[in-house]
């Protein structure tokens, strides 16, 4: 317990890319030795920034409601663990934030994810992410990926990610809330029974 306290200290602390962070470090993440589910995102927007608090912004409100949890389990890091692929808001770019930054992922994830033997399954939220956990095994597109969920489970469910500005997506893809947020209910709920 010590040695993943004295980790997240190391985290929190971290200032590896610090010149290239327009609002200067402040690692975001919720973890626990415990923790059941990993939910591991992007990077945290301004809003989360801001906060401290992991998917505290509109894309957290709806991934709570596709996960079917309200914020007091989302938040306990007994039950879900959150561990963006970059821990610090990246800054702006010409069509949105920037991309995570790739120190924290090469860095950080591999030794805190040894930190979480619990973890059952862990959701993949983005491009990202998917590409770093799944490697060779995504499929051409997001899409592609998220669709064919199934073939990475028990350890991993890739999904979209929940920005409001991914709702014409969402609409183009009526598949994903008809069919793959019943089951991905149904595959959290199994874990966290």
């Amino acid at each position: 317990m010590q040695h993943s306290e004295n980790l997240l200290k190391a985290v929190r602390d971290c200032r590896l890319c610090e010149k290239h962070l327009p609002l200067g470090p402040r690692p975001v993440l919720s973890i626990s030795p415990k923790s059941k589910i990993l939910v591991i995102g992007q990077a945290p927007g301004t809003k989360v920034h801001a906060t401290g608090i992991p998917w505290n912004d509109p894309s957290g409100e709806e991934l709570r409601r596709w996960l079917d949890v309200d914020r007091e389990t989302f938040y306990d890091p007994e039950v879900f663990g959150i561990m963006p692929m970059g821990f610090c808001y990246p800054g702006r770019g010409k069509s949105g934030d920037l991309p995570p930054r790739s120190e924290c992922a090469s860095t950080w994830h591999e030794v805190l994810r040894q930190t979480m033997p619990e973890v059952k399954l862990t959701l993949l939220i983005g491009s990202y992410a998917q590409t770093h956990y799944l490697e060779k095994n995504k499929k051409r597109t997001l899409t592609e990926t998220v669709k064919s969920f199934a073939t990475y489970l028990p350890e991993f469910f890739p999904l979209v990610h929940p920005s409001p500005r991914n709702r014409l997506w969402q609409r183009r893809n009526p598949w994903f809330e008809e069919e793959l947020v019943p089951e991905l209910r149904k595959v959290v709920l199994d874990y966290l029974s």
